[in-house]
């Protein structure tokens, strides 16, 4: 920690203080540190590790672009580290789901909408600026957008099935290649990688996101699936109430009709989702099912928070529905019937706690 804060405070020319630990992750310390001035920052330093090189790339790429999160005031590549303006105590999207006020909920929900679809919208003429930005901090490393994430997915797919014994529906294969091949070249847009519940801060000044790790351009609907799915890669996985899941969803679509006018089109748009929905699922499915020999909770310390099983059994129900891939939506259907079908104790997932008093349609 001290070495961290002196390359930070040399990078910054002064001398930092009175660091306190805000967590991080296995490739990262995050830490809120105090000037001479009396003002705080944050610091974020990577791991030497690969996983912790590329996502020091990407946080410093992505907030270099300026179009979200925190002002970047440092970047050492040699720590490597980033310096971040302090955004300070402001509530997390999931803090504010998780709590029992449901009107502070939904208009978190509205605001954290609207701000991915600006940010989406915005972004759309900059895809070459972060491309110059990897290549000046991602030292010959393959960017995030260019990984081959969604085919490592579609395989691990194929591997818990025959691992759990369900039979793969015939031309599930092609489909999923069918999915990926569209969504890789439809509505590109910045996206921070992860808008997970409690990497959206509710400031008051608005939004802010944080974690650009995994910062890329990716289809819009991508992002877009997280208002309906909702968070498609996040712990923090309730249901919204059907009304105001419909009402958050046009939000963002809203905006990113400005960049996009083809999204206005009813067809484009469910369609879109759809594949978008089928991704993520795919991604969940990879991801989270072979943790559920024995369920537990999707997040280590935070409460509440739905098991595993909850979760995968939603993202299934969801995907089953989605027809125009028959095998897809059979292979859902299937992981339903002979997968969850065996967890009897395992209740559907809740409405977010904040609309837990009342259900609307």
């Amino acid at each position: 920690m001290d070495s961290i804060m002196r390359a930070a405070g040399d990078l910054l020319g002064t001398e930092l203080s009175d660091p306190v630990d805000l967590g991080g992750s296995r490739r990262s310390t995050v830490l809120r540190c105090r000037t001479a001035g009396g003002d705080s920052v944050i610091v974020k330093s990577f791991s030497g590790e690969p996983g912790g090189l590329r996502g020091f790339a990407s946080e410093a790429a992505g907030l270099s672009l300026g179009l979200a999160g925190p002002g970047l005031l440092g970047v050492d590549a040699t720590v490597p580290l980033v310096v971040m303006a302090d955004l300070g105590d402001a509530p997390s999207l999931a803090d504010v789901l998780l709590e029992r006020d449901p009107e502070a909920a939904a208009e978190g929900l509205l605001i954290w909408a609207r701000g991915l679809g600006r940010l989406a919208a915005g972004s759309v003429r900059r895809r070459a600026d972060l491309a110059r930005l990897w290549a000046r901090y991602g030292g010959g490393m393959r960017a995030p957008g260019d990984e081959p994430w969604m085919e490592e997915n579609a395989t691990a797919l194929f591997t818990r099935l025959t691992e759990t014994g369900v039979a793969v529906p015939s031309g599930l294969a092609g489909e999923l290649e069918e999915i990926r091949t569209v969504v890789e070249k439809e509505y590109p847009a910045f996206t921070p990688g992860d808008t997970c519940a409690d990497n959206n801060l509710l400031t008051p000044e608005g939004l802010r996101l944080i974690d650009f790790e995994v910062a890329c351009f990716q289809s819009v609907f991508l992002t877009a699936a997280y208002c309906r799915m909702p968070f498609a890669t996040c712990w923090c996985v309730f249901r919204i109430p059907a009304g105001l899941a419909r009402e958050v969803e046009d939000a963002f679509r809203a905006e990113v009709v400005a960049a996009y006018p083809d999204l206005a089109e009813e067809a484009v748009w469910q369609a879109g989702m759809r594949r978008a929905i089928a991704i993520w699922t795919v991604f969940t499915t990879a991801h989270l099912l072979p943790r559920t020999a024995q369920d537990g909770p999707t997040h280590r310390t935070r409460r509440p928070a739905p098991t595993r099983r909850q979760v995968l059994r939603h993202r299934w129900e969801t995907a089953g529905t989605i027809e125009e891939y028959p095998a897809f939506a059979e292979t859902m259907r299937l992981l339903l019937r002979e997968v969850a079908g065996r967890w009897r104790e395992t209740p559907p997932l809740p409405v977010y706690p904040a609309f837990a008093g009342g259900e609307t349609g």
